[in-house]
C-alpha cells in the first residue's frame, strides 16, 4: 500500500509541468579551486596575447587555456578593475594604478600612480573602471577621472557622485548618481537635456547599437533613445531585469545583447526574434550575481561572478539541455518535434514544448529508445512498445524493451531489436501491426537487413546471428554467425551500416560476412581507419559518429576517405551513456543523449583555421626558451597556446624528434619526463579531420646528468689519477716492502738452511756415531755370542766328562779322557770377563731402567734378568751363572717375587717391556 502511494505520488509530481531551461550556450565554470584566488571577479578583458585577464580582489589573474597565473600588487591592494591596451595591462586599486607586461613567462608591475603621486594623503580613491577614450588612457572613480597620455597624468573631480562613464559617439557620458547624465566637456560637465527620468538612478551601462542608445540603470530596468526620444524599453524581459537589479551590460556579435544581473544571473537577448535565455544558478552557473562581462576574439563570453568565473560559448555551433533537478533522468534517446523535443530516460518519456517539461502520462519507467515514422514517434519501452503521434500517446506492443530500431534498407519496413527477439513493422501508418521473429527468443541489442529474408542479430551479451525466414516470415534457420566463424571473444557485437553494407564490431575489429564461406572476413577499410572503437552510432548516408578511447568524432565520409573532427571532451566529459549513444539528425544538427539532457551540434563543421601558435616552455615555474638546455630528470610542461577557448579550439597533435606516432595534444598542455640527455625536437601540427599540417616547434636540450658534467667528468678524472696515484705509490710501496720481505725471508732462509745443513751435519754426525755404535754393539754381540756358545761348549764338555765317568770303568783311561775334554772345551778367564764387560754395555739402558724401577734388585738378579731378556734357557743360563739348572729356576722363581709379577705372567716378555 505504501509503495502504491509513493507512486501515485511521483506520477502526481510528475505530471504536473516542471520549468527547465531551455537550450542553452555551454558554459564553462572555473572556480576557486581551479585559479587558487579570491572570490569576486570585478573586471574581465582579453589581451593581445590572447590570454584573458581578471580583476580578482588581491589578485590580477591570467588565463591562456592551459594554465592559471595569480600576481598581486606591491601594495597588496585590491584590485577593482582591468583594461588592455597594446602589450599593457592595466589595472585600477586603492589609490593605486598603473600597468603590467610580461616577460619570460611572468607578469610584473609599473605604477603610474606612484610616480606622480596623484593621491593625497586624504583621498580615499578605488579605481572602478578604466577605459580608452581618444587616444588617453581613464582611470575613473566616483569622485574623478584621472587622464594618462603615456607620459603626463591630469585629474578632473567630479561635482557630483558618479556610477560610471561612459564613451558614446565621441562623447563622454558622466553617469551621476543623483542628478543625471551629464557630458564632458573641456570646460567642465554638461547636463543632457531630456533625460531628466534618468535622475536618482545608479546607470551600470550605456551601449549605442543599430541608432539606438540603451541606458541600463540598476533597478529601473532598461530606457532606450531614439531620434532624441528617452522611453523605457518596451520588451516584456524589462519587467524582469527592474527585479534582478542589472550590474552590467553589453551588445555582442550576432545581434545579441547580454545583461548580468546581481539575482537573476545573465540574460542573452536576440534583438532578431525577441527571444531571451537566462542562464542562471538554477541550471549552469555557480551563483546569479554577475559582476563584470568580457568578451574574446572568439566573441564568446566571459562572465566576473561574485564567486568564480564563467565562459559562456553563445557563438557556438553547440547548444546543451541541462536538467539539474534529477527529475529528468538520464536521457536514453531524444528527437525533435514541431513544438520541441522529445526524450527517453531511465524515469519515463518527456516532452520539452513551450520552455516547459513534462512527463507523458503512464511512461514511468525505463524508456530506451525513440524513432521517428512519418510525423509519428515510436518509442521502445520496458513496458512495450508506444506511439506518441501529435499529442496521443498509445501502446503499439506489449513486447518489453525495445532496444533500437532500424529501417530495413530492402523495404519499407522497420525492425525492431527487444528483450525477446526482434519484431518487424512493416505498415509505418499503421504501427499496431506487427510480426514476432520465431525461434530467436532471446535479448537482441542491434538488428539489421540488407537481403530479403535475412535478419542480422545482436545478441545483447554475447554472440551475432544469422537469421533466415520465408516469405510467410516463418524461421527457417537461426546461425550463430561469431561461433562459426571461431571468434572466441564475441562479447558486445555491434552492427553498423554503411553505403547498403552491414558491419559488424566485434572484439574492437570490423568485420564483413562472405556468403560463400558463410563466416566474418576482416574489412579492411575500417580497419585500418577506425582502430579501437568501443562505439559508433550512423548520423545519415555520409555522417556518423565513434567513440574512440573516451573521445567522440564526428566522421564524414567523403568516398573512401574519412574526414573527421574531434567533439571537444569538455562538452560531454563524464556525461556518455556507454553502450546506448544515440544521435538524431535534426536540419544541420544532430542531437546526442547524455545523462543529464542532450547535446546539440553542428553537422557541418567549417574547417578550422590555422591559428597563432604560441608555445612556453616551463620547468619549476622557470620559463624556457627555444633551444635552451634544461636540467636532467626535470619535468618539462609546455604549453601549446592557441587563444582559442570555444568550439572553434584547433585539434592540436605533436610529434618528438619526427616519431610516426602523432600525439593528441590534451588541453594545450604536454608534460615530459624521464628525459635522455641530448636534442629534443616537439613540432605542433593542426589536424583539419583530413591532413596534419606542421604549424609550430620547439626545440630544447636536456642537459646530461650532474654525474657526467664537465667539472664532475674533470673530477673524476681527477679522482681517477689521484686513484691511480696512490695506487702506484701503494704499489710501490708494497714492491718495497715486499722486497725487503724477500730478502729478510732470504736472509731467513739462508739461516735456517744453514740450521737445516748445520743440524742435518749433526744428524748425519750422530747417524754416523749410531752406525758406529751399532757396529760396535754387534762386534759385542757377535762376542756375546761367542761367549755364549763358548759357554755353551764348556756345558757340554761337563756333560760329556760326566758321560765319560758314567761309562768308563778304569781310572786311568777316565783320567785320560777327563783331562782331554777339558783341554778341548776349557774357557779364558780373560774371554769370559771380556763377555760380561760387553753385556753390560749392549744392555746398559736396560741396566739403568731395570734398577731405577726396581732398586731392591741384585746384580746377581740383574744378571739373571739380562740372560732371560736375551731369550736364553735355564739350561743355558746355568752354566753361564755356574750353577745349577735347578739353582736358576730357584733364581727365577725369587726374581718374580721381586719384580711382583703373578703367576700368569711370562718373565721374559715382560722383561722385553721395560
Amino acid at each position: 500500500m505504501k509503495s502504491k502511494l509513493l507512486y501515485i505520488l511521483f506520477f502526481i509530481l510528475a505530471s504536473v509541468q516542471l520549468y527547465a531551461q531551455e537550450l542553452l550556450p555551454f558554459v564553462e565554470n572555473y572556480n576557486k579551486s581551479d585559479y587558487q584566488g579570491d572570490n569576486q571577479i570585478w573586471s574581465v578583458a582579453q589581451g593581445n596575447d590572447s590570454a584573458m585577464y581578471f580583476a580578482n580582489n588581491y589578485y590580477l589573474l591570467r588565463y591562456d587555456g592551459v594554465k592559471w597565473e595569480k600576481y598581486s600588487l606591491p601594495n597588496k591592494t585590491i584590485i577593482r578593475s582591468v583594461m588592455v591596451d597594446g602589450d599593457r595591462i592595466y589595472t585600477g586599486s586603492y589609490k593605486e594604478f598603473g600597468y603590467w607586461f610580461r616577460k619570460n613567462g611572468k607578469m610584473y608591475y609599473v605604477s603610474i600612480s606612484n610616480k606622480s603621486n596623484v593621491f593625497d594623503d586624504s583621498d580615499n580613491e578605488e579605481i572602478w573602471k578604466i577605459f580608452k577614450f581618444k587616444n588617453e588612457i581613464y582611470f575613473q572613480s566616483f569622485n574623478g577621472v584621472f587622464l594618462y597620455d603615456g607620459k603626463i597624468i591630469k585629474e578632473k573631480k567630479f561635482p557630483f557622485l558618479v556610477s560610471y562613464c561612459f564613451g558614446v559617439d565621441n562623447q563622454l557620458l558622466v553617469a551621476s548618481v543623483e542628478k543625471g547624465i551629464y557630458k564632458m566637456t573641456g570646460s567642465g560637465f554638461e547636463k543632457i537635456e531630456g533625460w531628466s527620468i534618468l535622475e536618482n538612478n545608479v546607470i551600470h551601462a550605456i551601449e549605442k547599437h543599430q541608432n539606438k542608445t540603451y541606458i541600463f540603470t540598476k533597478k529601473n530596468g532598461v530606457y532606450v533613445e531614439e531620434k532624441g526620444v528617452l522611453s523605457a524599453w518596451n520588451n516584456a524581459l524589462n519587467a524582469i531585469l527592474k527585479t534582478a537589479n542589472i550590474n552590467v551590460a553589453k551588445f555582442i556579435k550576432n545581434n545579441k545583447l547580454i545583461i548580468g544581473t546581481a539575482n537573476k544571473g545573465v540574460y542573452i537577448f536576440d534583438l532578431n526574434s525577441g527571444s531571451y535565455k537566462n542562464i542562471n544558478r538554477n541550471n549552469v552557473l555557480m551563483n546569479n550575481s554577475i559582476l563584470s562581462i568580457g568578451q574574446d576574439k572568439e566573441n564568446d563570453l566571459w562572465l566576473g561572478l561574485d564567486n568564480g568565473i564563467a565562459h559562456v560559448e553563445v557563438n557556438s555551433p553547440i547548444s546543451i539541455f541541462y536538467d539539474n533537478s534529477g527529475i529528468l533522468g538520464s536521457v536514453y534517446s531524444v528527437v525533435s518535434t514541431p513544438k520541441g523535443y522529445l526524450m527517453a530516460s531511465n524515469h519515463g518519456v518527456f516532452k520539452y514544448e513551450d520552455k516547459q517539461l513534462s512527463l507523458i502520462p503512464n511512461t514511468q519507467g525505463q524508456a530506451w529508445n525513440i524513432n521517428k515514422i512519418n510525423n509519428k514517434y515510436l518509442i521502445g519501452h520496458n513496458e512495450g512498445t508506444f506511439v506518441y503521434d501529435n499529442g496521443l500517446f498509445y501502446k503499439s506492443s506489449p513486447i518489453n524493451g525495445g532496444w533500437n530500431l532500424t529501417k530495413s534498407s530492402i523495404n519499407n519496413s522497420y525492425l525492431q531489436a527487444t528483450y525477446s527477439g526482434v519484431t518487424i513493422y512493416n505498415n509505418a501508418t499503421d504501427l499496431k501491426q506487427y510480426i514476432v521473429i520465431n525461434k530467436i527468443l532471446k535479448p537482441i541489442k542491434y538488428v539489421a537487413q540488407n537481403r530479403k529474408n535475412e535478419i542480422w542479430a545482436a545478441d545483447n551479451n554475447r554472440g551475432l546471428y544469422r537469421i533466415q525466414y520465408n516469405d510467410a516470415y516463418e524461421t527457417t534457420n537461426v546461425e550463430n554467425v561469431t561461433q562459426r566463424s571461431k571468434i572466441a571473444n564475441d562479447f558486445g557485437v555491434k552492427i553498423f551500416e554503411f553505403r547498403n553494407e552491414i558491419l559488424f564490431l566485434v572484439n574492437k575489429s570490423w568485420y564483413t560476412y562472405n556468403s560463400i564461406s558463410n563466416k566474418l572476413e576482416a574489412n579492411e577499410l575500417f580497419n585500418a581507419n577506425f582502430k579501437n572503437i568501443s562505439n559508433i552510432v550512423s548520423i545519415d548516408e555520409n555522417h556518423f559518429l565513434v567513440l574512440q578511447e573516451g573521445l567522440l568524432y564526428h566522421i564524414y565520409a567523403h568516398d573512401n576517405k574519412f574526414i573527421r573532427t574531434i567533439i571537444q571532451e569538455k562538452y560531454y566529459k563524464g556525461k556518455i551513456i556507454n553502450d546506448n549513444l544515440k544521435v538524431f539528425k535534426n536540419n544541420e544538427n544532430y542531437l546526442l543523449n547524455l545523462d543529464d539532457g542532450f547535446i546539440s551540434l553542428h553537422l557541418k563543421y567549417a574547417n578550422k583555421k590555422k591559428s597563432n601558435i604560441s608555445i612556453e616552455a616551463f620547468v619549476d615555474n622557470t620559463l624556457v626558451k627555444n633551444k635552451e638546455k634544461i636540467k636532467y630528470n626535470s619535468e618539462l610542461r609546455i604549453h601549446v597556446i592557441s587563444g582559442v577557448f570555444g568550439a572553434t579550439r584547433p585539434n592540436l597533435f605533436y610529434k618528438i624528434n619526427g616519431t610516426k606516432e602523432f600525439i593528441p595534444v590534451n588541453e594545450g598542455l604536454i608534460v615530459l619526463n624521464n628525459l635522455n640527455s641530448g636534442s629534443y625536437e616537439i613540432t605542433i601540427y593542426l589536424h583539419d579531420g583530413l591532413h596534419y599540417d606542421k604549424i609550430s616547434n620547439f626545440q630544447f636540450i636536456v642537459a646530461k646528468p650532474w654525474y657526467f658534467s664537465f667539472w664532475m667528468i674533470a673530477l673524476y678524472f681527477i679522482i681517477i689519477g689521484v686513484i691511480l696515484y696512490l695506487y702506484y705509490k701503494w704499489n710501490n710501496l708494497r714492491y718495497i716492502q715486499k722486497m725487503k720481505l724477500q730478502e729478510e725471508e732470504l736472509k731467513h732462509q739462508k739461516k735456517i738452511l744453514e740450521m737445516e745443513l748445520k743440524a742435518e751435519n749433526e744428524l748425519n754426525s750422530q747417524e754416523y756415531e749410531k752406525h758406529i755404535l751399532e757396529l760396535e754393539i754387534q762386534s759385542k754381540s757377535s762376542e756375546v755370542a761367542g761367549k755364549s756358545l763358548s759357554i755353551a761348549k764348556q756345558s757340554e764338555m761337563i756333560e760329556k766328562i760326566q758321560g765319560i765317568l758314567d761309562t768308563e770303568t778304569d781310572f786311568n783311561k777316565l783320567k785320560s779322557e777327563i783331562k782331554k775334554a777339558i783341554k778341548i772345551n776349557s774357557v779364558n778367564k780373560h774371554e769370559w770377563e771380556t763377555f760380561e764387560t760387553n753385556l753390560n754395555q749392549i744392555h746398559n739402558a736396560f741396566i739403568v731402567n731395570l734398577s731405577k724401577k726396581y732398586p731392591n734388585l741384585t746384580p746377581k738378579d740383574i744378571k739373571l734378568c739380562i740372560y732371560l731378556k736375551m731369550n736364553l734357557s735355564s739350561k743355558e743360563i746355568a752354566p753361564m751363572m755356574n750353577i745349577s739348572f735347578r739353582g736358576v729356576e730357584l733364581q727365577r722363581y725369587r726374581l718374580r717375587k721381586k719384580l711382583n709379577l703373578v703367576q700368569d705372567e711370562n718373565l721374559s716378555k715382560f722383561l722385553l717391556t721395560v
